[in-house]
């Protein structure tokens, strides 16, 4: 039986690449009496779409910027957190 940690290590890995037979069953006798970790699954996935909808985005508006306010912000914040 995995423990939380091997199947949240499973999980992120079966983004990148197919898992072995072995590993997803283990994996799916694990997600089917751990509800943490159902939703961690759930969560990466939604957070993988996200970041595939973003990058789409950016893409189709290469103007994106920040205001010069904004630049202004972040740099302030910067300095102070130096100090």
């Amino acid at each position: 039986m995995l423990s939380c940690k091997q199947a949240s290590r499973l999980l992120s890995q079966s983004l990148d690449r197919r898992l072995t037979w072995r590993e997803r069953t283990a994996l799916r006798l694990h997600l089917t009496i751990c509800d943490v970790c159902r939703r961690f699954g759930r969560q990466l996935l939604l957070l993988r779409e996200a970041a595939k909808r973003m990058v789409r985005l950016t893409e189709q508006n290469e103007t994106l910027q920040l205001s010069q306010e904004a630049k202004a912000r972040i740099a302030s914040a910067l300095d102070l957190e130096r100090q």
